[in-house]
């Protein structure tokens, strides 16, 4: 969290494979239930985005991921908290694994609208067909 701004800095990989877009299911729990979302999470004090994604994707997924370009940079309130993820192009050629999440699932990039997801990841599914192509 920074203390600074009041938002927990947040980081997110948009990964791509074949016409495909990796997302997780979140658990039952108090904070956005089952909803969709990209992987990735909390950024430490003194971490970059970079190191931070790479951490989270290995954390929870993992995998060895390269990151890429920053693809959107969202700040979200939520009644309870306020969160700024960076949204960052990713690749892996490892298989991702559930190991936070409820599950993890490839998404065809025309049926990625009907996930539910966060309000805080809209606009990056709004904007996945170019996204996907990049």
């Amino acid at each position: 969290m920074t203390q600074k701004t009041g938002l927990i800095e947040v980081v997110a990989a948009v990964i791509c494979r074949a016409e495909r877009v990796l997302l997780c299911q979140r658990h039952d729990g108090p904070h956005l239930p089952l909803m969709w979302e990209f992987p990735g999470g909390k950024m430490d004090p003194g971490e970059s985005p970079q190191s931070a994604l790479r951490r989270e994707l290995a954390e929870e997924l993992d995998v060895d991921a390269e990151i890429g370009t920053q693809v959107a940079d969202v700040e979200h309130h939520y009644p309870e908290k306020s969160v700024r993820i960076r949204f960052f192009l990713a690749t892996t050629t490892d298989e991702p694994t559930a190991i936070v999440h409820r599950a993890v699932c490839w998404v065809g990039v025309d049926t990625i609208s009907g996930y539910k997801v966060p309000p805080a990841n809209e606009a990056v599914i709004r904007m996945i067909g170019e996204i996907a192509t990049r």
